[in-house]
């Protein structure tokens, strides 16, 4: 490897838009791993512009550092990605959106038919929950996220507060 195939932390923040601080952050979480030179400073692979761009275009679509730090992982460390290692975490990928965009798809649905009714009912609202029983299902509006009712929530609604 040449010393001009390495690029020193400001190259890579001016390359990939990124400040420096947000380059040492993903640094911190194993999402780039940059070498020494003899002087301590960091030198990043060109390779790294594309890692970082990954990151943050997975970020835009909700991806978390975490679920983007794993993918990463499964990619060759000091040298360029190839095409197929890039197929590989893009199918994974495309199957993580292809199940957000079902869950967004059928909230925006019920969205339309029941925020902007009014009608809190108790028989069919989706947003209803009589004495926080949809807790059980977890955090969050779970009717609305997709849980049913359990029947026992739906034969005895308590008083809404």
């Amino acid at each position: 490897m040449k010393g001009s195939d390495l690029l020193t932390i400001g190259e890579l923040a001016e390359r990939t838009g990124l400040s420096v601080s947000a380059i040492r952050f993903y640094e911190e979480k194993g999402l780039v791993h940059p070498t020494r030179n003899q002087g301590g400073q960091r030198r990043f692979l060109r390779a790294d512009i594309r890692r970082l761009s990954f990151v943050l275009v997975s970020q835009e679509f909700g991806f978390t550092i975490g679920e983007i730090a794993t993918q990463l992982a499964r990619l060759p460390e000091n040298m360029a990605p190839t095409k197929a290692d890039w197929t590989r975490i893009s199918k994974e990928f495309r199957g993580h959106l292809d199940r957000r965009i079902e869950r967004m798809t059928a909230l925006r649905n019920k969205l339309d038919a029941c925020i902007g009714c009014g009608c809190l009912s108790m028989k069919s609202c989706q947003l209803y929950n009589a004495g926080d029983a949809a807790s059980r299902h977890g955090r969050g509006p779970r009717y609305l996220l997709g849980d049913r009712p359990d029947v026992e929530e739906v034969k005895t609604p308590t008083k809404r507060s």
